[in-house]
């Protein structure tokens, strides 16, 4: 059988490399590009960490340069989340690989009207690069077969500032473009990943007794992330915000709750920017733009990561 066609839009840091490690060692997806994005980290410390993490996997996917910033706004970085070097500053050697030559933007359309009906997008990161291809032809909306966002929180409660999570907050006017652009959209919240996709002190040491290198590797690059949960967001472990999102593409029964519903993106407040507004009762009475994942299975999403690391 044919394998299913993705593309994955990442910011990477240190959820990101594991989200990228269950793709690429997927058996039954084939990864036919990645666009990499500010977020996270700068642009080009997420590039290097996007080509380290597909070089341990022995990945061929090309990994192209794509938005250095965000549509209208300076970059805000999360690495205070993730450490300097996004990959919880454990001393990897992540400089020195190179990229494939060409514009994300250019290559994402390019291969979006390549396997047209068939292509399914992964974002893990803020949406610029997915506005900016919007922009330049509207026509892919329709071709993606779905998209798959990792991004927003259904219950409203942010990681950034009260409401808003922080692929949002990031850049707004993107989220914006992308929700009213027609394409098919499924989000997976950080609430998901607040409640369903901790990783406690006791299944890191579980996916540690793996003993592969990307088992260690998918631990390790936690450590400022774990420390930012434990003082924070107030988690017993790490959350794996782009990892569930990445199960939940790869198999949607991760989902045990979802819902079709109106979503829009507050752009303009300072208090609730990057907001993704989401209209639970209809009294807004618009066409749902988007499915939103509202609970989800903790045991798959663990059982899928450890196949993907053993």
């Amino acid at each position: 059988p044919m394998k299913r066609k993705f593309w994955i839009d990442t910011d990477t840091a240190s959820d990101d490399a594991v989200a990228l490690i269950m793709a690429f060692m997927n058996p039954d997806i084939e990864v036919v590009g990645l666009s990499i994005v500010a977020g996270n980290v700068p642009l080009d410390m997420g590039v290097q960490n996007a080509l380290y993490t597909a070089e341990l996997c022995a990945a061929t996917a090309p990994i192209y340069v794509g938005a250095a910033k965000p549509l209208s706004r300076d970059l805000g970085t999360a690495q205070f989340v993730h450490g300097e070097d996004g990959m919880g500053d454990i001393g990897l050697p992540l400089s020195g690989r190179t990229p494939a030559s060409g514009n994300a933007v250019d290559k994402l359309i390019e291969a979006i009207h390549l396997h047209a009906d068939h292509i399914e997008l992964v974002t893990l990161g803020p949406l610029t690069n997915i506005a900016l291809a919007l922009q330049q032809d509207p026509s892919i909306a329709k071709a993606v077969k779905r998209c798959v966002i990792m991004g927003a929180v259904a219950d409203h409660i942010g990681n950034v500032t009260q409401v808003a999570e922080f692929n949002m907050w990031v850049d707004p006017e993107a989220v914006d473009i992308v929700l009213r652009s027609g394409m098919h959209l499924e989000f997976v919240g950080w609430d998901i990943s607040r409640t369903e996709a901790v990783v406690t002190p006791q299944e890191s040491a579980m996916i540690r007794s793996l003993g592969t290198e990307r088992a260690n590797f998918s631990v390790d690059i936690q450590r400022v992330l774990e420390k930012f949960c434990a003082e924070e967001t107030h988690l017993n472990g790490f959350d794996l915000p782009d990892p569930i999102a990445m199960a939940y593409a790869i198999d949607t029964s991760v989902a045990t709750e979802a819902h079709h519903w109106y979503l829009a993106a507050e752009t303009g407040s300072a208090l609730t920017r990057g907001m993704v507004v989401m209209d639970t009762l209809g009294v807004m009475h618009q066409e749902p733009n988007a499915i939103v994942v509202t609970r989800a299975s903790h045991e798959k999403f663990m059982s899928m990561l450890v196949d993907a690391l053993r």
